[in-house]
């Protein structure tokens, strides 16, 4: 799957699909100000019953795999989404993670009050909020999060300012 990376296609596919998820990780970075470039989609599910159907359904029309390190052609299924916390996906349009626990066992119903809605393409996508963001890199505590860090801090400060 080379076509490189078309994140608004990839949020257009969720969306006709009516796919419940925040936009986390170094996309939402970006949509809160971030200069920092990322080549993949980090989004939190809702793990609901209903919502891993239509997922599941956005799945196959992107042609979704696991990244595989022995090489195997994997598929998602309704199983797994409703058990892995984290499952790092290869489609046509770019790189997919999907994660259903972020953090220390946050979920969608316990993150969904600590988002923004913000209009991307024509389309309105909920990101994680810049305070939760913040916390949830800490938390993180990965070399590219402190990076991000600089950036997320330095935008919170001159938000408080202005």
């Amino acid at each position: 799957m080379d076509g490189g990376f078309r994140l608004l296609d990839l949020l257009e596919v969720l969306g006709r699909h009516e796919v419940d998820f925040i936009v986390v990780g170094g996309v939402a970075a970006s949509l809160l100000g971030s200069p920092l470039v990322t080549q993949d989609l980090d989004v939190l599910y809702d793990s609901t019953e209903e919502n891993h159907v239509r997922l599941l359904g956005a799945l196959r029309e992107l042609a979704a795999r696991y990244d595989d390190p022995a090489g195997r052609h994997l598929v998602p299924d309704l199983t797994k989404l409703a058990t892995y916390r984290m499952s790092l996906l290869l489609t046509k349009l770019g790189r997919l993670d999907l994660i259903r626990v972020i953090g220390d066992g946050l979920v969608y119903s316990d993150l969904e009050p600590r988002t923004v809605e913000l209009e991307v393409a024509g389309r309105r996508v909920r990101v994680l909020d810049l305070e939760t963001l913040i916390r949830i890199k800490e938390e993180a505590d990965r070399p590219k999060d402190r990076l991000a860090l600089l950036y997320l801090r330095q935008i919170r400060d001159l938000t408080k300012e202005g």
